[in-house]
């Protein structure tokens, strides 16, 4: 278990206390990212791939893996990002692929038909194949099928919405299947907090059609594939 700091949220003053939350290495050994005491946190206003990630090697096996930065949301909406030590910003997907895939390579996102394509080719270098359009149409977006596997793309311009994470999660439940939702939006928070209970992988898709893990479990889906 990871050391707790003070936080102190600059917006409103708040105090509170943080630990970094562990992610399991392919060793098995949970790692987390050193906090930093003496830095000061800084409020988070734009975000950018090459800052969401930090690189922390495992103590048990001395692997070095990408972890999403440590943040902390204050119930001001303040969102703070935790400064760590022992670490560097990790480059993008395509500089650093998993060992048995090639890099990815993305389309520019203009339309929402070019957002579905982005997302198809991202689930095939995950490891899915024979990606189609499934027979259900979803509330909102597009939903993508393959074997033991349900996916929602949604090209629109509001933030999924927690009934949209669990009409996928309760579909893909009844056909036996994994799930991933990929947004071009955002997520609302009461959805990221229902998929992170559900276990559903969630991406934000740019607009150079890269998706982006924003939860654990597309952490580990990004790192390990299909």
């Amino acid at each position: 278990m990871s050391e707790s700091v003070p936080v102190l949220c600059p917006a409103c003053r708040r105090e509170h206390v943080y630990a970094a939350p562990a992610y399991p290495c392919a060793c098995g050994a949970p790692v987390a990212p050193a906090l930093d005491r003496r830095a000061t946190p800084t409020e988070l206003v734009h975000r950018a791939w090459d800052e969401e990630w930090v690189s922390v090697r495992c103590a048990s096996c001395g692997r070095r893996n990408q972890w999403p930065h440590p943040e902390l949301g204050c119930p001001c909406g303040t969102v703070l990002r935790i400064p760590v030590t022992g670490s560097s910003p990790a480059p993008t997907p395509e500089a650093v692929p998993p060992p048995s895939r090639p890099a990815f390579h993305p389309v520019t996102i203009r339309t929402a038909r070019d957002a579905v394509t982005a997302a198809t080719l991202y689930l095939r270098w995950l490891g899915y194949g024979d990606i189609r359009r499934a027979d259900e149409r979803p509330p909102s977006g597009i939903r993508l099928a393959a074997r033991r596997l349900l996916a929602q793309v949604d090209p629109t311009i509001c933030p999924a919405s927690v009934r949209d994470v669990e009409c996928l999660w309760l579909t893909a439940m009844t056909e036996s299947a994994d799930c991933v939702y990929v947004s071009l939006a955002g997520y609302a928070e009461d959805a990221r907090i229902r998929a992170d209970a559900l276990g559903v992988p969630l991406f934000v898709l740019d607009l150079t059609g890269t998706p982006q893990p924003v939860n654990d479990p597309a952490v580990i889906l990004h790192t390990t594939g299909a």
